[in-house]
């Protein structure tokens, strides 16, 4: 399974990767309110698409998708999400591999994650280690780990 490139995407591909998400973080069982909350945030715009985006597809339907932030000597994983369905089947590390490769290729030794709770034990079991906490974008007074994720670059 390999992550390909997304540097176009119509309405449609949007939409479904708003979905994927969606879906992705409503896993971990957030209420309602929650993830109305969380909508803007999780939403996938064209302005995504001016990063470095990566999706995996499973046929026609998106299982994993994620995004790197470059600038300059920082990069920042601003999305990394599976399909509920694709979860535990590769997919994630496949994106993490993607995303290490894209901070090294920009000569960016770590990758800081501002991860789910639910997350953390994911982003830590591949090399991560947490170095603070972050507000969330999306829910006021929550914070989030904050995550150092070495990209391999020696």
């Amino acid at each position: 399974m390999t992550p390909e490139p997304l540097t176009e995407a119509d309405d449609a591909t949007l939409a479904a990767l708003t979905d994927l998400c969606m879906r992705s973080k409503a896993y971990w069982g957030y209420d309602d309110a929650f993830m109305a909350a969380c909508a803007d945030v999780l939403r996938v715009t064209r302005d995504d698409l001016k990063h470095p985006v990566a999706v995996v597809r499973d046929g026609s339907t998106f299982a994993g998708m994620a995004q790197v932030r470059l600038n300059g000597d920082e990069a920042d994983l601003a999305k990394l999400f599976v399909s509920p369905d694709h979860m535990g089947r590769g997919v994630g590390t496949a994106l993490i591999g993607w995303a290490k490769a894209q901070a090294c290729d920009a000569g960016v030794s770590t990758l800081r994650v501002e991860s789910d709770p639910d997350a953390e034990a994911f982003y830590l079991s591949h090399g991560a280690h947490r170095i603070g906490h972050t507000p969330s974008e999306a829910i006021p007074e929550r914070m989030l780990p904050l995550l150092s994720l070495p990209s391999g670059l020696t």
